[in-house]
């Protein structure tokens, strides 16, 4: 059966969701920065909020990760440090884009919905993948982060959509109920396997009323 939803758009997160977890690029970190991982990746994920926000540039962010841990970077550095850490993400989870592909293919409408500092944009916007999206949300271009109801409902907006509308794939639980909050359908993504069953079953369902 095609993963056709018709009177939906399926709206997906990014970071392991289309991507992998980047276990090597972590590894690497380690090895470039000379910062134990225990020390150093708990105050990266602190900061990345601030990041993913728009309250750091990418520069000010691993400035202030240096300044926690006791080191000091130039910008030579903070460039491959940064080279490291963002090409890692790049390494997608060919399973799950390939639904998003079918999705697209058959016909439904798609949006990315990403929790991502400004160097993202353009990229998710202008790789191959994004050739498959109509829209693309930044939270650093929106200065909130999911699960804010505000983001979502600036998403539906600029897809022309009501909350019921939409469909919001998130590997964080968190995220996926703050779709489901504003009356969105929300899943809480775990595998291509059971990303695909939960399409195929709503597939079978009807389509949103139309809203008069």
């Amino acid at each position: 059966m095609s993963l056709f939803l018709p009177g939906r758009v399926v709206v997906f997160d990014y970071g392991e969701v289309i991507s992998r977890t980047p276990h090597a690029s972590r590894d690497l970190l380690v090895e470039a920065t000379g910062v134990p991982a225990d020390e150093l990746f708990p105050v990266y994920d602190e900061l990345r909020h601030d990041l993913d926000r728009g309250d750091l540039s990418v520069v000010d962010y691993w400035r202030a990760i240096g300044e926690r841990t006791g080191r000091t970077w130039s910008v030579t550095d903070i460039h491959r440090f940064w080279a490291v850490d963002f090409t890692g993400w790049f390494d997608v989870e060919p399973a799950t884009l390939a639904i998003v592909e079918e999705l697209h293919d058959a016909g439904t409408r798609l949006a990315l919905l990403s929790n991502a500092g400004f160097d993202f944009g353009d990229p998710y916007r202008r790789s191959p993948m994004g050739s498959l999206f109509e829209t693309v949300v930044v939270s650093a271009e929106e200065h909130v982060l999911k699960p804010a109801p505000s983001i979502y409902r600036d998403t539906c907006a600029r897809l022309g959509i009501e909350p019921g509308q939409m469909v919001f794939v998130d590997n964080r639980a968190e995220n996926a109920a703050g779709a489901g909050a504003i009356g969105a359908v929300g899943h809480h993504y775990t595998s291509p396997d059971g990303l695909r069953t939960f399409l195929t079953e709503l597939a079978e369902q009807p389509a949103p009323a139309p809203v008069p």
